[in-house]
């Protein structure tokens, strides 16, 4: 998987990562019950970018993933910060200090990203911000992405200077900005 994205590739890469989904999730017609509950957290799924993993397990990978690069995208299409590539690291990678980062010219962005369910919400919002705010890397920018629809619509976050969030609708690619500037 692609981890520098840019304009020129990432209509390909998002392309070629949901092409790869296109097997996962055939499943059994006559797993019901507690045996569907047991292949979903025990079977590996054998296809797709995790296929090591279960599939209750590649979900979660996965559907971060899509808010990384829809999030990404977003980023790059509506020319939100100085930066033409942003370096991201997939499903439960741990290389970097962020999920997402990228420099240019002096000017540092770092941002974490996650999908959740709104009952989390809260919960990954505060590790993330935390996170962030405690961060060794020293940045111009912060920005957490997440799935639009962990929030309700009228969902409006407490951003301090120079952060930002960033909702995305994983399927569309929509996205809704909040910082200091669009209070």
């Amino acid at each position: 998987m692609e981890r520098i994205l840019h304009k020129r590739n990432i209509d390909s890469a998002i392309k070629e990562y949901e092409l790869s989904l296109a097997e996962i999730g055939k499943l059994d017609p006559n797993l019901i019950g507690i045996k569907l509950f047991q292949h979903l957290k025990r079977n590996t799924i054998d296809h797709g970018p995790y296929p090591h993993v279960t599939i209750f397990e590649a979900a979660n990978r996965i559907m971060t993933d899509m808010v990384i690069l829809k999030g990404v995208k977003w980023l790059l299409d509506n020319n939100t910060f100085p930066f033409k590539k942003y370096h991201v690291e997939y499903g439960n990678e741990d290389k970097n200090a962020h999920d997402i980062m990228s420099i240019n010219r002096k000017k540092y962005l770092i941002g974490e990203a996650f999908n959740v369910a709104q009952s989390f919400f809260q919960t990954k919002k505060n590790t993330s911000l935390k996170k962030l705010r405690n961060s060794n890397v020293t940045s111009d920018y912060k920005i957490i992405i997440a799935n639009r629809d962990a929030i309700k619509e009228n969902y409006v976050p407490q951003v301090i200077k120079d952060e930002y969030f960033l909702f995305v609708d994983v399927e569309s690619g929509d996205g809704r900005l909040h910082s200091t500037a669009s209070k």
